[in-house]
């Protein structure tokens, strides 16, 4: 799985004009799913970002994690961070399939919640809009494959 974990003041997600899922303060995580992901990297990497601590402390430190500050989590499927840079056109063919795919993404939703965290998500397969205002800006990514 390979995420884009982006640290926000707020984020939302729009689909045919409708908010679909918006937070306040918390991660913009955008979730691509590879041929080769299990349920097991779903796990790990939902453990990973739950014990992530990139909010500031009183001192200004990266030091607080997400349920310190009350922070949510709004999550969108994106197939295109497993894409195949090669050639001028992008090719997606890396992506694990929907029926694959579809599963994990709803798996990795569930494990962020049963860690006690407010999750919205987008849509799998939808065209969507995102907004986000980035907090710092702060960003990682994961992969974990690596």
């Amino acid at each position: 799985m390979r995420a884009v974990l982006t640290r926000v003041k707020s984020a939302s997600v729009s689909i045919e004009g409708r908010v679909n899922g918006q937070i306040g303060r918390g991660y913009l995580i955008l979730l691509g799913v590879g041929p080769e992901d299990t349920p097991t990297e779903a796990a790990r990497l939902a453990e990973k970002i739950a014990n992530l601590r990139i909010f500031n402390d009183e001192n200004g430190k990266m030091n607080l994690n997400l349920a310190t500050v009350g922070g949510a989590i709004l999550v969108v499927s994106q197939f295109t961070l497993y894409a195949d840079l090669r050639s001028r056109r992008p090719s997606f063919s890396h992506a694990a399939k929907p029926e694959q795919a579809v599963p994990l993404y709803e798996q990795f939703l569930e494990e962020l919640r049963l860690r006690g965290f407010h999750v919205e998500h987008g849509e799998f397969g939808a065209k969507m809009e995102v907004t986000s205002v980035n907090d710092g800006p702060v960003t990682l990514l994961y992969d974990t494959d690596q």
